[in-house]
């Protein structure tokens, strides 16, 4: 069974697209000869439109290009000279960072959102993830279905009819409410003078599908758009190989095919059983025995959720961090040892201490103004219990370390305020027991797919270990007016944790952008910025996309 809806295509739009992608019907296929702005522009508009990236690039880019040249090009010209001249590099250096030389533009299409995550844990990767809070979910796919992921193990279980059937209602109820909450939040706050109205509804259907989304279930598809060199796919692969998840192991066997048409040496080792063989082994067995210790070790490991749950907790800290920051700050702009930077900047008195690190900070006009690695010598470990909506946004930060436990729906979950509000928690409360009740039915059939029916509302528990300086990155980002209510809290109380809790209060006060204020429409400044961008483009002649 191919669980994916195949696009189709005029036999025009045929002939123009298979210059440039390496297939025109699967979900997996790489970006061929085109500029590299021309990739980057297509996959930063890709994170906010519903369409695949073919039709958007058909419908919105092609028209921009100069094709006539490219009638003789194909996807797999130049490809033997190209590994021939490779192994020769290869075999004259000997070394496995030739393989960072070459990168690749992969999208991946209807990917659960299990499987999102998996394909973003690299570090040295970029991503571009179709949001929830920008793409409403109440259309359906050109097979007819609904936009989640149909495994066909789960299918073919006894379980599949009520699979289907339970999905469904979920996003029907999805579906049915995402008009009522635009009523809802248009009532409650109205068009301000000087909001065009494009701007004010863009504005109030981002806030209702911020409300919604926790309605949608983790088996709900999205499409990534990822940039990466071959040895970051090669790593990402292995990890795939033996994933416990099946929709990651066929996936990946669709990402090595299609990549093997535009850098095949790069990828020689995947499947070659002595070499990405043994290594995905070797990863798959270490995860299946530590989780085996640990279950003889704890057999009871499940919190039993007694009394109110902290949402974040920072659990470790160093507390002479801001004096190493002080001393990191310093050591460059000497000729002595760590150490004996170290011992003086204990010397220093208050005065001298903050006159150092308010030179270093400096005069931040923005966010994007930040201190260098010397805040990269003190850290924070935070343990986090969110909704799993959050969790997706707070993942993407590729400098943290981050472990997550397995999505259920023991840890509960909240009604919006805005549902409540505008009398829907029956309906919500009704799809999100719905979706508990489906989970609990597949761990006994298929659980290691039993999370794909955990809607995204209930809670996971993660942690996050970051140094200050990403800290100031995320905490500064995600607190901002803009983002989703749920991380933004996050962000807030790991910004006051650092402050009052490891006593790192210089560093917190050099985090100057953090926004503890509470906003109504938190888009509506974005659109308006957007706006104003569009009009100062079509002053000089220029269409926005």
């Amino acid at each position: 069974m191919f669980p994916y809806a195949e696009e189709r295509f005029t036999d025009a739009e045929a002939e123009v697209l298979r210059r440039y992608v390496t297939n025109l019907d699967g979900p997996v296929f790489a970006l061929v000869n085109l500029p590299e702005v021309v990739k980057g522009a297509l996959f930063a508009r890709y994170s906010r439109s519903p369409k695949s990236l073919r039709r958007l690039f058909l419908d919105e880019f092609v028209g921009d290009l100069d094709v006539s040249g490219d009638a003789g090009v194909d996807a797999t010209v130049g490809l033997e000279r190209a590994e021939k001249l490779y192994e020769r590099v290869f075999y004259e250096y000997g070394d496995d960072s030739v393989a960072q030389l070459g990168g690749v533009h992969l999208a991946c299409e209807q990917a659960s959102n299990l499987l999102t995550k998996v394909l973003e844990w690299g570090r040295l990767m970029a991503y571009l993830e179709q949001s929830t809070r920008y793409i409403g979910y109440d259309s359906r796919l050109s097979s007819g279905h609904y936009r989640y992921f149909r495994d066909p193990d789960v299918l073919e279980s006894p379980l599949g009819a009520r699979y289907v059937g339970d999905m469904d209602r979920m996003f029907d109820t999805y579906a049915e409410m995402l008009p009522l909450m635009q009523s809802h939040f248009a009532q409650r706050f109205p068009r301000q003078p000087g909001d065009s109205d494009f701007v004010y509804r863009q504005s109030v259907r981002a806030k209702a599908l911020d409300a919604l989304r926790g309605l949608l279930p983790a088996a709900s598809l999205s499409n990534v758009g990822i940039y990466g060199t071959g040895q970051s796919y090669e790593m990402l692969l292995l990890r795939m190989q033996l994933h416990p998840l099946p929709e990651a192991r066929r996936y990946g066997e669709m990402m090595l095919e299609e990549l093997r048409k535009v850098i095949p040496s790069f990828l020689q080792r995947v499947d070659v059983p002595e070499r990405g063989g043994q290594w995905a082994r070797y990863l798959a067995d270490t995860r299946q025995q530590t989780g085996d210790v640990v279950s003889r070790l704890w057999p009871d490991r499940h919190d039993p959720l007694e009394g109110e749950i902290a949402r974040v907790r920072l659990v470790d800290f160093d507390p002479q961090g801001e004096d190493k920051v002080l001393a990191a700050v310093c050591y460059p702009h000497t000729s002595l040892p760590e150490e004996e930077v170290a011992r003086r900047v204990q010397l220093l008195g208050a005065e001298d201490r903050a006159g150092l690190l308010r030179a270093y900070v400096g005069q931040r006009a923005n966010r994007r103004h930040r201190p260098g690695r010397a805040f990269e010598r003190t850290g924070y470990r935070f343990d986090v219990v969110s909704d799993y909506g959050a969790f997706r946004d707070l993942q993407r930060h590729r400098m943290l370390t981050i472990e997550w436990q397995e999505l259920g729906a023991t840890l509960g979950y909240d009604v919006p305020d805005g549902v409540v509000e505008a009398g829907l928690a029956d309906a919500y409360t009704a799809s999100m027991a719905r979706s508990a009740e489906l989970h609990e039915a597949l761990c006994g059939v298929c659980p290691d797919q039993a999370s794909y029916a955990v809607a995204l509302g209930y809670r996971l528990r993660y942690v996050m270990q970051m140094n200050a300086r990403e800290a100031m990155h995320l905490i500064e980002l995600r607190s901002g007016q803009q983002g989703h209510p749920t991380y933004r809290a996050l962000a807030q109380e790991m910004h006051r944790l650092i402050a009052d809790r490891a006593g790192h209060g210089a560093i917190a006060a050099a985090m100057e952008f953090v926004d503890h204020d509470t906003h109504d429409l938190e888009r509506i400044d974005a659109e308006r910025r957007a706006e104003a961008r569009r009009e100062a483009a079509a002053g000089v002649g220029v269409v926005p996309r």
